[in-house]
């Protein structure tokens, strides 16, 4: 069965930004929603998309998150997906959370062959909430994909003093949000900024590394 897809932004923007959802949310629910319509108001094209168990939900399917590696034929099928749809520009795959780790461990594959330019995760789940030995990180440490992590200050899923230890690739750069949870929503009391406001932050990076005219300094 074809992987259906959300799309925002112009099918003739030169990058296309393909992701998926994390563990407990839907392709379309409010936060996916604002990320797709902040990336696609910096000129991304975005499209979103679901594991067959999420999808499964809308049906009354109850089904739980499966072990995130055992989905990773469904990233690499959507992405063969996109391509069959006639998306034939540059492209990134990330997602939230979940969908961020999962296209983690298929980047390197799908940049060896060509398939995409860059990687973006977006509050990567580094551990689970207070089981900062669990980690998750091994593939981690010799990506050689392009890679942009959006993390949280308060995401209890890695710290910004944890995650400094890690090790990580030198192809990944942590950007991180002020005051920022795991859906990188800040407490606008507390830091001054608005979950629209780190968004931005996020497509304006996402611009800078990925999707400068070539010649151009990022």
């Amino acid at each position: 069965m074809a992987t259906s897809f959300l799309f925002d932004g112009s099918d003739a923007a030169p990058v296309t930004i393909l992701i998926a959802h994390g563990a407990g949310a839907s392709m379309d629910s409010p936060s996916m929603t604002a990320t797709a319509k902040a990336l696609a108001a910096a000129g991304f094209q975005v499209a979103r998309f679901e594991f067959h168990y999420m999808a499964a939900r809308r049906y009354g399917h109850r089904k739980p998150p499966p072990r995130a590696e055992t989905v990773n034929p469904e990233y690499i099928k959507a992405i063969a997906d996109l391509r069959a749809r006639g998306v034939t520009g540059k492209l990134i795959i990330g997602g939230k959370s979940m969908g961020g780790r999962v296209a983690s461990m298929v980047a390197d594959e799908m940049f060896e062959k060509g398939e995409i330019v860059g990687l973006v995760c977006l509050g990567y789940p580094f551990h689970p909430p207070g089981r900062p030995e669990q980690l998750r990180t091994k593939h981690l440490l010799d990506l050689k994909t392009p890679t942009l992590i959006f993390q949280g200050t308060r995401d209890e899923f890695g710290t910004k003093e944890e995650v400094a230890t890690y090790g990580l690739s030198n192809a990944i750069e942590v950007v991180w949000l002020d005051d920022g949870d795991h859906d990188l929503k800040p407490r606008k009391a507390m830091s001054g900024f608005s979950t629209a406001d780190h968004l931005r932050t996020v497509a304006e990076t996402i611009v800078a590394k990925f999707a400068q005219p070539s010649g151009s300094s990022s």
